[in-house]
C-alpha cells in the first residue's frame, strides 16, 4: 500500500469545522483507518470511527480502484487540537487480535490547532439616513492585517489596516437593506463574525391587480425580501376573515419568504374583491393587499363580436353607396353618329374613285 494525496495541517477556531483527506493505493486495495494523539503529554493514539466524540466525528470511506477517506469534525473545541494520523495496510492480517500483520500499517500525519475564537461584538445603528454596522474585537489578537465586509458571496469594502475595529456604512434605511453581514478580520486562522439588519416583514404583491376567468383556477402570490424569514404567513378576504379555514376551494402554500393561494373553480359573484397576504417574524408583521377581478366565460368573445358588427356595418354602408351612386353619363345621340357616317362617305368616295380607274 502507499499513499496518493495525504491530509494537510490546519489552524481552525473553536466552533468552526475541519475535514482530512487521505488516499492510498495497493493491490488488495488497502483499508483506511483514523487515529488521533491529544496534545496531553499521558495521551496515546486511539482510533476514531464514524460518530465519535458525541457525534461530532463523520468519516467516509469508499473503495474503488483505489481507497479514499474523509473525516469531518464539526464544531471543534480546544481538546480537538492534536496530530491525525491517517493508516493504509492491505494486509490479511492487519485487524486480527492475536496475529501480528506481515505488512505494516503506512501512516500520514497532519496537525491540527484549534484557536480560542475571540470575543467580537457587533452592532447597527441609523442616523441621518445612513446605516453604520460595526465590529470590535475584544482583548488581542496578532498578525490582523485587514478587514472585508460580505454580504453573501459579494464584496462590499476591503481595508489593510490592522485595527480591531472595523466599520461600513450603507446609505439608506434598515428596510431597505436588511439581510445577513459579516465582517471578516484577514488572519490566519480567518475571523468572521455576523452582523443582521433585522425588521418586520416587509410584504410585496407579485401583482397588485390578478385576472381570472370564471371556473378556472386564480392564483394570488406575496413575498417578503426582508431579513429575517417569515415564520407564519396568513390570507384575508374582506368581509370573510381568514381563509384557512374557509370552503376546500382555498389552498395556501407558503415556503419561507413566499406565499400562495390558489382559489378553484372562480365564481364572479363570490370571489371578485381584494385579499390581503399576512407576515409575521420576531420583529412584527406586514401585508399587502391583491385585487382579483373575475371575468365571464364569453368576455373574450365580445372583442370578436364587435369587429365582426364592425366589418357588417362597414359592408353594408359600403353597398348602399353603390345602389345609390348616380350613373356615368352616357354620350349624346349626334355625336355618337357622327363617326360613322364620315367613315362611310370616306368608303363610297373611295369606292368611286376604283370604279372610274377600272372604266
Amino acid at each position: 500500500a502507499g499513499f496518493i494525496k495525504s491530509p494537510l495541517s490546519q489552524k481552525r477556531l473553536t466552533q468552526d469545522s475541519v475535514e482530512l483527506y487521505c488516499e492510498a493505493i495497493g493491490n488488495p486495495i488497502p483499508e483506511i483507518q483514523w487515529w488521533f494523539e491529544g496534545n496531553d503529554p499521558n495521551e496515546t493514539y486511539a482510533q476514531l470511527w464514524d460518530g465519535a466524540r458525541q457525534d461530532r466525528v463523520k468519516i467516509n470511506a469508499t473503495y474503488n480502484l483505489h481507497s479514499t477517506s474523509t473525516i469531518y469534525i464539526a464544531n471543534l473545541t480546544s481538546d480537538d487540537s492534536g496530530m491525525y494520523e491517517c493508516r493504509a495496510s492491505n494486509d490479511p492480517d492487519r485487524n486480527h487480535l492475536s496475529k501480528s500483520p506481515k505488512v505494516k500499517w503506512i501512516r500520514s500525519q497532519a496537525n491540527v490547532f484549534v484557536i480560542e475564537r475571540p470575543d467580537i461584538r457587533s452592532h447597527v445603528s441609523e442616523a441621518s439616513g445612513k446605516l453604520v454596522l460595526t465590529c470590535n474585537m475584544s482583548g488581542t489578537y496578532s498578525s490582523i492585517k485587514g478587514h472585508e465586509w460580505v454580504r453573501g458571496d459579494k464584496v462590499l469594502h476591503s481595508d489593510e489596516t490592522d485595527s480591531a475595529f472595523t466599520s461600513y456604512t450603507i446609505d439608506g434605511k434598515m428596510e431597505e437593506h436588511s439581510g445577513m453581514y459579516e465582517c471578516v478580520y484577514k488572519t490566519n486562522p480567518e475571523i468572521r463574525a455576523t452582523v443582521n439588519i433585522s425588521v418586520a416583514p416587509q410584504v410585496m404583491a407579485y401583482k397588485k391587480s390578478e385576472h381570472g376567468n370564471e371556473g378556472d383556477t386564480g392564483v394570488l402570490t406575496c413575498k417578503n425580501p426582508s431579513f429575517p424569514p417569515v415564520t407564519s404567513w396568513s390570507w384575508y378576504k374582506n368581509g370573510q376573515g381568514d381563509l384557512k379555514n374557509a370552503s376546500g376551494r382555498y389552498i395556501i402554500k407558503s415556503s419561507g419568504n413566499k406565499t400562495e393561494l390558489r382559489i378553484l373553480k372562480l365564481n364572479i359573484e363570490e370571489d371578485t374583491g381584494d385579499y390581503r397576504c399576512n407576515a409575521t417574524n420576531s420583529y412584527g408583521s406586514g401585508d399587502a393587499t391583491v385585487n382579483l377581478r373575475v371575468r365571464s366565460r364569453l368576455a373574450a368573445l365580445w372583442p370578436f363580436l364587435g369587429i365582426v358588427a364592425e366589418v357588417l356595418v362597414l359592408v353594408t354602408i359600403i353597398f348602399i353607396y353603390e345602389k345609390r351612386r348616380k350613373p356615368d353619363e352616357v354620350p349624346d345621340d349626334d355625336d355618337g353618329g357622327s363617326a360613322p357616317l364620315k367613315s362611310n362617305a370616306t368608303n363610297h368616295k373611295d369606292k368611286n374613285v376604283r370604279q372610274r380607274n377600272a372604266n
